[in-house]
């Protein structure tokens, strides 16, 4: 069985190309180098670009979208599989259990969420999957400043670091995940 890849991103169609071609990257890799791609289940923006490369490429498509955006007419109907949950919460449940690693490509608040929560599990011990963050153009800087703040203000122990990965480019995602060891949780309290 190959190993299943979370990925977080926009569903949006307005943003520049250049996100487009890092999802579409993203996706002719993840399906050559044999991994499921688990992500939101849309058509739309990055997501849709993402599965359609994954699917052009040989790749196999899980997409778990909530009830409420499926009747909108706005999920990869082309999915190997799809899964409709009752709500966004549930969705996140089951990407979560579906996944053996976590990327985040560029997007908006719900995407920020995702990644943000699945941090957060893994500083509480809940899983010891590799988490990425994709830093295309730069994009992601300014949370990566605010991480850096956080740690300096002592709301979080820079031992969190470990937590994720900034990559550049696709391919730096699979460099990291190839050498992925989980590193071990430090007591969140100081």
């Amino acid at each position: 069985m190959s190993q299943a890849l979370c990925v977080f991103c926009s569903s949006s169609d307005a943003v520049a190309p250049i996100f487009f071609e890092t999802a579409e990257e993203l996706g002719s890799r993840l399906a050559r180098q044999g991994y499921t791609l688990v992500y939101g289940g849309g058509r739309l923006g990055l997501m849709g670009a993402l599965a359609r490369a994954v699917h052009q490429n040989g790749g196999r498509v899980i997409g778990i979208i909530p009830e409420f955006l499926h009747s909108k007419g706005i999920a990869y109907e082309a999915a190997d599989e799809l899964v409709i949950t009752r709500d966004l919460r549930e969705r996140k449940a089951a990407m979560e259990a579906r996944a053996d690693g976590f990327v985040t490509l560029p997007g908006g608040f719900g995407t920020l969420e995702e990644a943000l929560e699945i941090i957060t599990l893994k500083q509480l011990g809940l899983h010891a999957k590799p988490v990425v963050i994709v830093n295309t153009q730069g994009f992601y800087t300014p949370l990566l400043q605010l991480l850096e703040h956080i740690y300096q203000e002592r709301f979080a122990k820079p031992e969190y670091r470990q937590l994720y990965y900034f990559a550049s480019d696709a391919s730096e995602v699979f460099s990291y995940l190839a050498a992925y060891q989980p590193a071990p949780v430090v007591d969140k309290w100081f």
